[in-house]
């Protein structure tokens, strides 16, 4: 299984930390932050969208506010949704991939996370417009002035990562990946994440099994139940561990700021599922065996 070196092996998605969510205040985001990094989360996923363009500048300065050091987390943000809010004056939602707004996005998530670099930055959706010549030099641009570390994106098909990397190179691709949403596994996409050692990352990496009453969650809840005992582990701790196993490395990014499930999902890295139980669930969620 390829393993991350840049990356922890458990992502903290910052999305519902603010407006679009738990609104934690400044010194209770501080709390989160060192909370996150004192159990090994040391990776923080941000889109400069959340919150309606808010939340960036409100961990910016929970991270100022905190004792910890730059050097001993890494934050990834987003940039090209143009969000229809109270934030900007959008007529239509839509996708900004110029030269121009790409390096703006980043000097200006730079800005509200209150750090000299991104360790990671990414594309947040594919465009029908986009160009690779505008993407490129955009990119060239922030790795040469050192406002990024490395370069990817996110929810991209192989045929559109194929198009960009005729301009640049991708360094990850944030998909949505899931015991429920697992088409990535067998459209060729973390193939192609594999073979050209990009790295995968997958957001709502629990699905729909928790938020969802269907034939398909009371499946995969009563499977996983047969489980809990074999591994002591709870129910999202199996699912992280099914995702965790695909031999592409796949780091998840989890969404929560209750302090107890983020030791979970961390817990859940040590968990090696048997390869029949690994089966077992996939069997769970699709309601039939394997062809």
């Amino acid at each position: 299984m390829k393993t991350s070196k840049t990356y922890s092996k458990i992502i903290s998605g910052a999305m519902t930390w603010g407006r679009w969510g738990k609104q934690c205040s400044t010194a209770e985001m501080a709390e989160l932050i060192e909370h996150n990094i004192d159990i090994g989360i040391a990776t923080f996923d941000h889109a400069d969208i959340y919150g309606d363009y808010s939340t960036e500048g409100e961990f910016g300065k929970a991270f100022k506010a905190s004792g910890v050091k730059r050097e001993d987390f890494q934050l990834i943000s987003k940039c090209g949704i143009q969000y229809m809010g109270d934030a900007r004056n959008n007529s239509v939602k839509h996708y900004d991939y110029s030269t121009n707004y790409i390096v703006w996005s980043a000097e200006r998530s730079l800005k509200e996370l209150q750090t000299d670099y991104l360790d990671l930055f990414l594309l947040h959706r594919p465009s029908p417009l986009m160009q690779p010549d505008a993407i490129a030099k955009a990119v060239d641009h922030l790795k040469t002035s050192g406002k990024i570390k490395s370069f990817g994106v996110s929810n991209f098909t192989p045929s559109q990562m194929d198009l960009l990397k005729t301009k640049v190179d991708l360094e990850a691709n944030q998909i949505e990946f899931s015991l429920t949403q697992h088409s990535a596994m067998h459209n060729g996409t973390l193939d192609y994440l594999t073979v050209n050692d990009i790295q995968p990352m997958a957001w709502s990496p629990l699905g729909s099994v928790f938020k969802e009453d269907t034939e398909q969650t009371r499946r995969i809840h009563k499977q996983l139940g047969e489980l809990l005992d074999k591994y002591n582990a709870t129910e999202d701790q199996l699912l992280l561990a099914w995702l965790l196993k695909h031999p592409a490395g796949i780091l998840p990014v989890v969404g929560t700021t209750n302090k107890t499930r983020l030791s979970q999902a961390m817990d859940a890295t040590s968990i090696d599922l048997e390869l029949e139980d690994w089966f077992k669930i996939l069997v769970a969620s699709q309601g039939h065996k394997v062809p």
